[in-house]
C-alpha cells in the first residue's frame, strides 16, 4: 500500500498491478521464510498504518503476530510505491506484508483479517445526514479525493468532477508538508480549502480526529456495487509459501479479537463480512 495513507486497499491493489514486479520467487517455507523473527515489509512513513517507530496498527498487528510465534519483529523499511512488492518479498527480504488488498495477483494472500470501505469525510455540522455521493448538497462543492482511487470513477458518474481537488497519488517531493498524500487532504479540510474528502476509511478515522478540528466520519455504504468503495484487507506472502500462509491464517483466527481491538483503536471502519452494514460495536 501507499504513501497516500494506503488510500489503500484498492490502491494497494492499484500498486500491485501496476509496480511491473517480476513474479515473486516461488519458495516454500522452509526455503525462503526466516523462522526466528518475523520479518515484516513496512513503509516508515505512513500513519496510522505504519511508522519507523512502530506506533501505526499494522505495526502493532505485527507485534501480535510475532507474539504467536515467540519471535521479535524485524523490519524492512521501503516507501510503498511502484516495485514495492519487487524490492520486499520479490528480494526475499522480507516476509510478509501485514495491509494488502485480498485479490491483488502479485503475492498470495492469507484469509481477509477485516474489511472497510472509502468514507466521506466533512466538518462537523456543514453536510450534517449526508451519506451518499448522489445527495444534492454535494453538487458543486470542492471535495479532495486522490488521483486513480476507486471514488473518482463514481464520482464522474455523478458529475462531480468538474469541482473535486484531485491529490497526485505519489508523493515525490522530498519537501512535502505533510508525512502522506490522506493527512494532506485531511488538512485541507481542516483549513476549509475543501468543503469534503473522499478517502481510504482505515486512514480517515484516525487523520480526522488527530486534525485537531471537529469531522464527521461517513462510511459510504449505500453506493452501487461498481465501482467498488469496500475492500477486504490480508496479509501478503510470496506466491506459493502455502505452509507460511497457513501459519498466519491460524494466528489470525487465534488472535481476532485482539487484532480488532487494535483496528477499533485507530477508528478504522469495520465492515460485516458480507453486506454493506458496521460490525456491531464491540462487547465491554
Amino acid at each position: 500500500m501507499m504513501r497516500s495513507g494506503h488510500f489503500a486497499a484498492p490502491l494497494a491493489a492499484l500498486l500491485l498491478m501496476s509496480a511491473g514486479a517480476r513474479p515473486a520467487l516461488a519458495q516454500s517455507l522452509p526455503d525462503l521464510v526466516t523462522t526466528d523473527v518475523l520479518r515484516v515489509c513496512g513503509d516508515p512513513g505512513n500513519m496510522p498504518f505504519s511508522e519507523r517507530k512502530e506506533d501505526g496498527f499494522e505495526n502493532k498487528i505485527a507485534a501480535i503476530v510475532a507474539d504467536e510465534l515467540k519471535v521479535k519483529v524485524r523490519y524492512y523499511w521501503l516507501t510503498q510505491g511502484p516495485g514495492f512488492v519487487r524490492n520486499t518479498l520479490g528480494t526475499g527480504l522480507c516476509d510478509v506484508i501485514i495491509g494488502s488488498a485480498a485479490g491483488g495477483e502479485l503475492v498470495q494472500h492469507t484469509n481477509p483479517y477485516y474489511r472497510s470501505a472509502y468514507t466521506l469525510i466533512t466538518r462537523k455540522g456543514e453536510f450534517d445526514g449526508v451519506k451518499r455521493l448522489d445527495d444534492p448538497r454535494l453538487k458543486g462543492k470542492v471535495i479532495g479525493v486522490i488521483g486513480g482511487t476507486p471514488p473518482v470513477n463514481r464520482m464522474g458518474d455523478l458529475g462531480l468532477v468538474s469541482t473535486m481537488k484531485a491529490y497526485a497519488p505519489y508523493q515525490l517531493d522530498p519537501a512535502r508538508k505533510h508525512q502522506t498524500i490522506a493527512a494532506e487532504a485531511i488538512a485541507d479540510l481542516a483549513e476549509k480549502k475543501t468543503d469534503a474528502a473522499i478517502l481510504w476509511g482505515p486512514a480517515a478515522g484516525w487523520l480526522a480526529k488527530q486534525s485537531g478540528v471537529a469531522m464527521q466520519v461517513v462510511p459510504l455504504l449505500e453506493e452501487p456495487d461498481r465501482p467498488p468503495l469496500t475492500f477486504r484487507i490480508a496479509m501478503g506472502v510470496r506466491m506459493e509459501e502455502n505452509d507460511w500462509k497457513r501459519s498466519l491464517n491460524a494466528i489470525l483466527r487465534k488472535r481476532r479479537a485482539d487484532i480488532e481491538a487494535v483496528l477499533r483503536e485507530y477508528d478504522v471502519p469495520l465492515l460485516e463480512e458480507e453486506g454493506n452494514t458496521l460490525l456491531p460495536a464491540a462487547k465491554p
